[in-house]
């Protein structure tokens, strides 16, 4: 009897050992692969583009900036820091571009710096219009 005790305390704290491990193992790789930085324009700047992998910057469509590709789909442009009008990053991105995209748009990009300082976007996301803000209704 004493025998069979000792066998199930191994195989339980195996068991356990074998979760623990497994949710550990979950935990390291969901944070250090799919971890993405959600900065501005000034403080992506500022950091080692090298460390930075995949980041989200956020800013604002600067006038008179966007340039279409000559042929597929994408758009050029320069995102400007919400607070820092003076700090820019010329954001290339190829996909399909949401409606509500033009000058003066906050947007979300997703991507990476480049070596020559430009910010290649993978995804492209634009602020709701202030339509649905309430101060607009007209009930």
């Amino acid at each position: 009897m004493a025998r069979t005790t000792k066998k199930n305390s191994c195989m339980y704290a195996f068991i356990a050992l074998l979760f623990l491990g497994g949710v550990g193992y979950l935990i390291f790789s969901g944070l250090s692969e799919n971890s993405t930085y959600f900065l501005d324009v000034a403080e992506a700047k500022v950091q080692d583009q090298s460390k930075l992998g995949n980041i989200r910057l956020f800013g604002t469509v600067q006038n008179g900036t966007i340039v279409p590709p000559s042929e597929g789909l994408g758009v050029s442009f320069n995102l400007e820091d919400q607070h820092d009008k003076s700090q820019t990053m010329q954001v290339r991105y190829t996909g399909i571009v949401p409606d509500t995209f033009k000058d003066g748009a906050e947007v979300i990009v997703e991507g990476g710096v480049q070596p020559d300082g430009t910010f290649s976007a993978k995804v492209l996301m634009t602020k709701c219009p202030s339509k649905y803000q309430k101060e607009n209704r007209t009930s």
